[in-house]
């Protein structure tokens, strides 16, 4: 485990893919447990240790995630994120597609998708539509190409609402799936059985202190995000 940054209210880890945030059906050892064992051990405090669990990431996704470490932050927090106040950035490889809207730009380098999506619980997957359908939510994300190869684009992606599989439904959506996501359309997995989707950076004003706080995720330990990411390139 990674932390990135902490303090007397909130502590920010890298996860990595492959960990669950918190507890489910499959028994896993959650992050949420391991963050405890490092506050205990690191603070050798008696007795059981408060966590609150205030977002959560996809599995197979990897980068920062955000705990609460009193009451007090887990209010804030929970409130902060629930009104848009917590500003999460996410990089993506994605596939270079024919259809792929990637390849282009607006003036401001920015595109905005717009989708109607549809979640079916039984396939833990959501539905990208065009027009509004029956028990469907509005998803609304902006990107940018930060850099390309032959076959990938790097993206940085923005989030205005918090849908399930948002970023990896509605990139699919334009054929862009993400790489290694088999769920949304990629033809192949990656060897670690991750997606190549990270929780890159996130912004807010700190619950209790009311500083900014600004944190950013290491890309991951592989040669093609290295390839990719244009301050890698830069220090090379």
């Amino acid at each position: 485990m990674e932390v990135i940054y902490e303090d007397n209210h909130i502590i920010i880890v890298n996860k990595r893919s492959g960990e669950i945030v918190q507890g489910d059906k499959t028994g896993d050892r959650p992050l949420s447990d391991i963050v405890k064992d490092y506050i205990k051990e690191k603070y050798a405090k008696p007795g059981a240790v408060f966590l609150g669990v205030v977002h959560r990431l996809d599995r197979p996704v990897s980068g920062l995630v955000v705990f609460a470490r009193t009451s007090k932050a887990l209010s804030r927090l929970n409130k902060m994120f629930a009104e848009g106040e917590v500003h999460k950035t996410y990089w993506a490889i994605v596939k270079r597609g024919e259809r792929s809207e990637v390849r282009g730009e607006r003036n401001d380098g920015w595109h905005v998708l717009e989708n109607w999506l549809v979640r079916n619980e039984k396939q833990n997957k959501s539905y990208a539509y065009d027009q509004e359908k029956p028990n469907a939510k509005k998803a609304i994300l902006k990107y940018r190409v930060l850099s390309h190869s032959d076959n990938y684009s790097l993206i940085e992606v923005n989030l205005m609402t918090g849908r399930h599989h948002q970023i990896r439904c509605q990139l699919a959506a334009i054929g862009c799936p993400i790489k290694g996501d088999l769920k949304y359309g990629a033809t192949r997995s990656n060897p670690d059985g991750s997606i190549s989707l990270l929780s890159r950076r996130v912004e807010f004003v700190h619950p209790v202190s009311k500083d900014t706080i600004i944190v950013e995720a290491p890309v991951p330990d592989d040669n093609l995000w290295y390839a990719l990411d244009p301050n890698h390139r830069l220090s090379g």
